[in-house]
């Protein structure tokens, strides 16, 4: 059985921890709402620009533009990774990470090359771990998403798409669902499909000013950022949910920890002062 010191040194490392627990969970909870606030700005764009470009992949247009042309044959897939650049929140990467590489896997079947882009320092050092063909990643984003920071390692999927390097793109991240669930999702990004707001039973066209290429060129592009940004977004909100939640698990196990190491420290007192106690007993009765 351990001493009585061991014990109480037991007991202030974990009142040490739980306090460094309690400040984490709480700086996640302020960071967490900021995070919210962002991401259900930047929902309503992303929403309204996905239905717009969807509706001008079934319009008649005198221009077609490289992300609307489907290719005939998938021989290689891009993906966009996103993860976060710290730990410490729960099983957020490790489900992202579990359901790209399930995905990785069924692509790998039918035969398709695969390359990666890494958003988060931890779906970079898991893709170099696991192999994987990275052409560009980015880290250290921080606490706010900065379109300025993502579009450089992204356009080199993009510009491999229009090259005719890769037949489809794709991106994977963290969908914010509410505080306590996060959903890991992976979505097609190119090429872009009217299948997102469903066939029509008439097609029709654009007028388009000041010329079609120049504003659908535009669009697709402001299209890409929106949706970049917005899982971006959305990673960094469930990011900071599944930290506050975890911070507050650990909080009250190292609590209940606390409760048990004290009750064992309590019975070992105890113990001894009978033990002692004892002693004195049989001293003085053999006196």
């Amino acid at each position: 059985m351990p001493s009585g010191k061991e014990i109480r040194n037991k007991i202030k490392s974990v009142e040490n921890t739980r306090k460094i627990t309690k400040a984490m969970e709480m700086v996640a909870a302020s960071k967490m709402r900021k995070a919210q606030d962002r991401m259900r700005a930047a929902r309503p764009y992303g929403d309204k620009i996905r239905r717009v470009a969807a509706n001008l992949s079934h319009a008649i247009a005198e221009y077609k533009h490289p992300f609307l042309a489907k290719r005939e044959s998938v021989k290689t897939v891009g993906l966009i990774l996103v993860t976060s650049d710290k730990g410490l929140c729960g099983g957020l990467n490790s489900n992202v990470l579990r359901l790209a590489v399930q995905r990785m896997k069924e692509w790998d079947a039918q035969g398709a090359a695969i390359q990666v882009t890494a958003i988060g320092n931890k779906g970079f050092g898991f893709m170099q771990r696991a192999g994987a063909k990275l052409v560009s990643h980015v880290t250290g984003l921080g606490d706010t998403p900065h379109l300025e920071k993502l579009i450089g390692p992204v356009k080199v999927q993009l510009d491999a798409f229009v090259k005719g390097e890769i037949d489809q793109l794709y991106i994977g991240y963290t969908r914010f669902i509410n505080t306590m669930k996060q959903e890991p999702v992976i979505e097609q990004l190119l090429p872009l499909s009217g299948d997102a707001v469903g066939s029509t039973e008439a097609n029709w066209d654009y007028v388009y000013e000041p010329e079609a290429r120049e504003v659908v060129d535009d669009l697709l592009i402001r299209y890409v950022e929106a949706l970049i940004y917005q899982a971006v977004a959305e990673n960094m909100a469930s990011e900071q949910s599944a930290r506050m939640v975890a911070m507050k698990s650990a909080s009250d196990n190292a609590k209940n920890v606390i409760g048990e190491l004290k009750l064992v420290y309590n019975k070992t007192r105890q113990a001894a002062i009978t033990k002692e106690l004892s002693e004195i007993v049989g001293g003085a009765a053999a006196v």
